[in-house]
C-alpha cells in the first residue's frame, strides 16, 4: 500500500503539482444527494486508487458491551498501520499533509511520527437527519446580519450539502453532527515547551444542540444552536468555578456568563467570542479555536478553494482508551501509538482577515472532513505571516448515536513549544454519554449560583 503512495507522489512531481479541484462536487447537482452523493454532500465513490473506499452507510454495530453513559471502545484494534510517516520520508507524503503537519515534523523530527491506517469510512448519522439535510439543499440561504452571513431555512441537518462559498462550506463545520444532549466528564491539559504537564481544568459539562431537536423545525428554532455548562471540579484552585454558553447563529447575540468562587456571583462575559481567551480552558485556548474553530464567521473573508485528500485523523477512538492521560502525553505532542490517521478526501477553506477587522491571527486555512464536514485540522499564521499554531481534532466513531464526533481536540504552538489538549477522556470512567433533553433552566444564569460551591 505504501508503494501506491510513493508512485502516485512521484507522478505528481513528475508532471506538476497536486492542484486543488471542486469540480466533482460542484458538477453534481441536489437530486444527487443520496444517490453519487451521500446525504451529507460527500462523493460517495472511491478514489481512483482505492486507497479511499467507498461510503457504503457509515459504522452503525454498536458493542454488545457498551453501556449507556460508558467508555466507548476501539472497534478497529485488529487494524495494522499501512505505513508511518517519520522526518526521514516527509517528502514523499508531503503533498497529503497540512503545512502544519510538516512544520511539527520539522519541529521535532526524532519523535513526530504519523501511523496510516486503513481508511475507514465511518461516518454515520441517523435517517431523519439525512432527510434534514436534503431538505436543507433547497430551503437554507445565507442572509446579512449584524454577525455577517448566518444561515436561515436551515434545521436538523447540514445546512449546506453542496457548498457554493467559504462561508457555507464553514456554518457546515459549525452546525455538524455530534449528538443532541450530551454529558461530559473530562480534563484539559497545558503541555509547556519543557514537557510538563499541567491539568488546567477537571470539569463535568452538559452540552445540547437545540438545532437538532428532531421535533423542531426552521420556524421554531431561536437561533440558539449550542448549549454548553462546565463546572470545574479540579485543579483545587478552579473547583467551583464554572462557565455557560449559549451561541447563537447571529453571533451578537451569543451569550456567555461565568461564575467565579471568589467572587461568588455569575458574571456575563462582555466579549465571549474571537481571539478573546475562553475561561472553559483557562484562557489557554481563544473561543474560536475550540473545536479547532468555533463560534462567528464576519472576522475574516472565508474562500473555499477546492478539495484534496489528505491525510488526517480519523476513527481515533484509541485516544480514549488509554488507561491514564500520562499514556497520551507526550513531551511536546501527543503520543504517535495512540493517534490513528487516515486517507481522506477534505474540503480546504482559508479564511483572510475581513477589512476594518481585528485578529491576532489574521490568516487561517482548514481542512474539513467531506463525509461530516468537521474540520480535523486548521493552521493560523500570526501577524508576522509567521505560522505560529496548528489545531487538529481527534473524532471517534460513536455507532450507538450514530455519529463519528470530535471528542478530543487541541493545538500545538509552533513558536512556544508548549500544546494543549482540551477533552481528554482517558482514565475517566465516562466518555461522552448521550441523556435525555436537558430542562431548559440548566442554561440559564440563574442555575448557576446554586452549584458555585468550592
Amino acid at each position: 500500500m505504501a508503494t501506491q503512495y510513493k508512485l502516485k507522489t512521484f507522478c505528481l512531481a513528475l508532471f506538476g503539482t497536486l492542484t486543488l479541484s471542486a469540480q466533482p462536487l460542484m458538477a453534481a447537482g441536489i437530486e444527487e444527494l443520496g444517490k453519487s452523493l451521500t446525504p451529507f454532500g460527500a462523493e460517495k465513490a472511491g478514489n481512483a486508487e482505492g486507497t479511499i473506499p467507498a461510503w457504503d452507510g457509515g459504522y452503525t454495530t454498536v458493542d454488545p458491551t457498551f453501556k449507556v453513559g460508558g467508555k466507548r471502545g476501539d472497534p478497529f484494534t485488529a487494524d495494522k498501520p499501512l505505513f508511518s510517516i517519520t522526518a526521514q520520508n516527509l517528502d514523499q507524503y508531503a503533498d497529503k499533509l497540512s503545512e502544519g503537519t510538516k512544520a511539527v515534523f520539522k519541529r521535532y523530527p526524532d519523535t513526530y511520527r504519523i501511523d496510516v491506517y486503513p481508511t475507514r469510512r465511518t461516518a454515520a448519522a441517523p435517517q431523519w437527519l439525512y432527510d434534514n439535510t436534503i431538505k436543507n439543499a433547497t430551503r437554507a440561504k445565507l442572509v446579512d446580519s449584524s454577525a455577517g452571513p448566518i444561515p436561515e431555512g436551515a434545521y436538523g441537518g447540514i445546512p449546506f450539502p453542496i457548498p457554493k462559498n467559504g462561508d457555507e462550506a464553514m456554518w457546515n463545520h459549525l452546525l455538524n453532527w455530534r449528538g443532541t444532549s450530551v454529558s461530559i466528564d473530562t480534563r484539559h491539559y497545558l503541555v509547556t515547551a519543557d514537557g510538563t504537564q499541567v491539568m488546567t481544568t477537571d470539569g463535568k459539562a452538559a452540552q445540547e444542540m437545540p438545532y437538532y431537536y428532531q421535533d423542531g423545525s426552521p420556524e421554531t428554532f431561536n437561533g440558539d444552536y449550542w448549549l454548553i455548562r462546565l463546572l470545574n471540579v479540579g485543579p483545587p484552585l478552579r473547583a467551583g468555578e464554572q462557565i455557560m454558553g449559549r451561541v447563537n447563529l447571529n453571533g451578537d447575540k451569543t451569550q456567555a456568563h461565568v461564575y467565579l468562587t471568589g467572587q461568588r456571583r455569575v458574571r456575563k462575559l462582555p466579549n465571549a467570542c474571537c481571539d478573546t481567551p475562553t475561561p472553559a480552558t483557562a484562557g489557554v485556548m481563544t473561543f474560536d479555536e475550540l473545536s479547532v474553530y468555533s463560534e462567528r464567521l464576519d472576522r475574516f473573508k472565508w474562500k473555499l478553494l477546492g478539495k484534496q485528500e489528505m491525510f488526517i485523523p480519523y476513527n481515533a477512538n484509541k485516544v480514549q482508551t488509554a488507561a491514564k492521560p500520562g499514556d497520551v502525553l507526550d513531551k511536546h505532542h501527543l503520543n504517535p501509538d495512540y493517534v490513528r490517521w487516515e486517507l481522506h478526501r477534505v474540503w480546504v477553506v482559508e479564511a483572510e482577515l475581513a477589512p476594518g477587522k481585528r485578529h491576532q491571527m489574521p490568516k487561517s486555512r482548514y481542512y474539513l472532513d467531506e463525509d461530516t464536514w468537521q474540520a480535523m485540522l486548521g493552521d493560523r499564521w500570526d501577524a508576522n505571516g509567521q505560522l505560529a499554531k496548528t489545531l487538529w481534532s481527534l473524532p471517534a466513531v460513536m455507532p450507538d448515536i450514530p455519529a463519528v464526533a470530535p471528542l478530543t481536540s487541541g493545538f500545538y504552538d509552533l513558536v512556544s513549544g508548549s500544546w494543549f489538549v482540551q477533552s481528554l477522556y482517558a482514565g475517566k470512567e465516562s466518555q461522552y454519554g448521550i441523556v435525555d433533553r436537558y430542562k431548559t433552566s440548566e442554561f440559564l444564569p440563574a442555575a448557576m449560583a446554586g452549584r458555585g460551591v468550592r
